[in-house]
C-alpha cells in the first residue's frame, strides 16, 4: 500500500512541482506550491462539482426531511424508504461527498507530504524525478521574495482562519430560529455542527497552519480561496438553471 501510494501519488505530485519551480523566476518554491496546489484541486473539480450540487440540494430539501422525520418518527422503515424517495426525485446523490472525501484524501496526503519535505530545503531529490523532469536549477523558499516558507508565518495563519471562517459560513447549513418547544436532538446536533464549522474549525486550522510551517499554511490559503470561489461558481450555475 505504501508503495502505491509513492508511485501514484507521492512521486507525480512531486515532478509536477520540480517542473513549476524549474520554470518560474526565481525558482520560488511558493509560486510551485500555489500552482500544483491549483492543479490538483482542478483534477479533483468534477468529483467537487457533485459533491457541492449534492450539498446545495441538500440544503434546500431539508424542510422536506424534517417534516418526513416529524411524520414519521415512529416508523423507521417508512421513513427510509421515503427519504430515498425523495432524494431520487430530486436527483441526489447521498454519497457523493463520501466519495470526495475518499478520492481527495490520499492526494491531499501526498500534497502535504511533499510540501513538508520541500519546505525544509531547497534541493530536489534526482532520484525521484522522471526521467523527462530536471532538477531545479535555482530553487528558493523565499514566496515573493518575503516570506520563508520554512519558517512560521503568522500572518499566513491569519489568513488561513479568516478564508476558511469564509467558507464555513458559505457551507454550513442554516439554523432555523427555535419557535419553542424543546429542540430535538438532531437540531442541537445541527446546532453545534454549525457552530464549530463556523468558528472552532477556522481557529484550529489556523493554529496548524502556523506550527507546521509557513509553506503548509500557503497551501491551505490556496485551497480555502479555490474552495470559495468554486462554491460561488457552482451556486452560480444552480441557480442559473432553476
Amino acid at each position: 500500500m505504501a508503495g502505491l501510494f509513492h508511485s501514484f501519488i507521492y512521486e507525480p505530485i512531486y515532478n509536477a512541482l520540480a517542473f513549476i519551480v524549474s520554470v518560474v523566476p526565481g525558482g520560488d518554491i511558493g509560486i510551485g506550491i500555489v500552482g500544483i496546489t491549483l492543479l490538483v484541486r482542478l483534477i479533483l473539480f468534477p468529483v467537487s462539482l457533485a459533491a457541492i450540487r449534492t450539498q446545495i440540494a441538500m440544503r434546500e430539501i431539508d424542510p422536506k426531511l424534517k417534516a418526513l422525520r416529524a411524520e414519521l418518527k415512529d416508523n423507521k422503515d417508512e421513513l427510509a424508504r421515503r427519504t430515498m424517495t425523495l432524494f431520487k426525485d430530486n436527483k441526489i446523490n447521498p454519497f457523493a461527498s463520501f466519495l470526495l472525501i475518499f478520492i481527495q484524501l490520499p492526494v491531499i496526503i501526498g500534497l502535504y507530504a511533499v510540501l513538508r519535505s520541500e519546505s525544509k530545503s531547497v534541493t530536489f531529490d534526482p532520484t525521484l524525478l522522471y526521467s523527462f523532469i530536471h532538477a531545479p536549477m535555482n530553487a528558493s523558499l523565499i514566496f515573493l521574495g518575503v516570506i520563508n516558507l520554512a519558517e512560521k508565518s503568522i500572518i499566513l495563519a491569519l489568513i488561513v482562519g479568516a478564508t476558511q471562517f469564509i467558507y464555513g459560513r458559505l457551507i454550513a447549513p442554516k439554523i432555523a430560529a427555535k419557535s419553542g418547544g424543546a429542540a430535538s436532538f438532531q437540531d442541537d446536533l445541527a446546532q453545534s455542527m454549525n457552530l464549530q464549522m463556523r468558528y472552532v474549525f477556522p481557529l484550529m486550522l489556523a493554529g496548524i497552519a502556523y506550527y507546521a510551517s509557513a509553506a503548509i499554511a500557503l497551501y491551505f490559503v490556496v485551497s480555502n480561496c479555490f474552495s470559495i470561489g468554486q462554491e460561488l461558481f457552482v451556486r452560480k450555475i444552480h441557480n442559473g438553471k432553476r
